[in-house]
């Protein structure tokens, strides 16, 4: 007895479009990716004493680090709005893109054991993990807001502008980039393991070209001309640069640059999305 093949449930094969992002597929295995999403959230900080602690703990350390090294000592100027809530607005928004491309970066490697034994839509595993960061990123931004409204108690003049509407479009931009470079980096470490630890250094490297503890204004002052413009034509700035000035009414706001960090995302993710779906059809034979 035959079948046609318009009557199968499912149909695996090598040959795939060139970009090929089948939500219908992704639809049909919804509760294998929000059993990921669980899985990361709850394996994460299982075995530490702390917990989810860690969450609020380290943006903390880290903008006061940043506020006595970059402010205080550098005399990076944030100008009305306290130097502290500045950059935990700054590490707050890094932060989600750099989970996101840290934890992609190493997705045929650790999983490698799944892959080989189980069919399921192989883009599922670092969708978990972008999904699974927003817990991780909300939390963040809860104590950021915390921290704006003692601010505002206390008589400080911030406050946000009108382009807080576009809060949820500077988080999928900031999905996007650190989806699409972890797919891409992910598809290359398969062949060269040596990416595994150019990823953790890049990442340190990148955070201080994307305008993090220090407003891009400052950078244009003080950066030699051909650093300045990197920095400005970084997208990762535009997000950052973007997100403070929404927030706290602070720094350069362009919709030149914000459609071009809009277009540049895009791009970067179907790139990614390419690459990631053709190292998938032959990973197992190199990893």
């Amino acid at each position: 007895m035959t079948h046609n093949e318009d009557d199968w449930l499912y149909t695996i094969s090598s040959k795939r479009k060139l970009v090929d992002f089948n939500f219908k597929e992704i639809w049909q295995f919804r509760d294998l990716l929000f059993l990921f999403v669980k899985r990361d959230i709850i394996t994460l900080y299982k075995q530490t004493m702390l917990g989810p602690l860690w969450y609020i703990i380290q943006p903390l350390f880290t903008s006061v680090i940043f506020t006595l090294i970059f402010n205080k000592l550098g005399n990076i100027n944030t100008g009305i709005v306290p130097a502290f809530l500045f950059n935990l607005a700054g590490i707050s928004a890094w932060n989600y893109f750099k989970d996101c491309l840290t934890g992609t970066s190493s997705t045929f490697t650790k999983n490698q054991s799944i892959f080989g034994k189980v069919y399921f839509p192989r883009v599922i595993m670092p969708m978990s993990i972008t999904i699974s960061n927003l817990l991780k990123f909300g939390i963040q931004i809860l104590i950021f807001f915390g921290f704006y409204v003692y601010y505002i108690l206390i008589g400080k003049d911030i406050h946000m502008n009108l382009h807080a509407f576009l809060f949820p479009v500077y988080v999928i931009m900031m999905a996007l980039l650190g989806l699409g470079l972890g797919m891409i980096i992910s598809s290359f470490t398969t062949k060269y393991r040596d990416l595994t630890v150019l990823v953790g250094f890049g990442v340190q490297l990148l955070m201080y070209v994307s305008a993090v503890p220090y407003p891009m204004s400052e950078a244009r002052l003080k950066f030699p001309p051909l650093v300045a413009t990197l920095v400005e034509y970084n997208p990762l700035t535009q997000i950052i640069e973007g997100f403070r000035y929404m927030l706290l009414n602070t720094g350069i706001f362009s919709w030149s640059g914000f459609t071009y960090t809009l277009i540049l995302s895009i791009v970067i993710f179907l790139i990614g999305l390419v690459i990631f779906n053709r190292t998938e059809k032959q990973f197992i034979d190199t990893v």
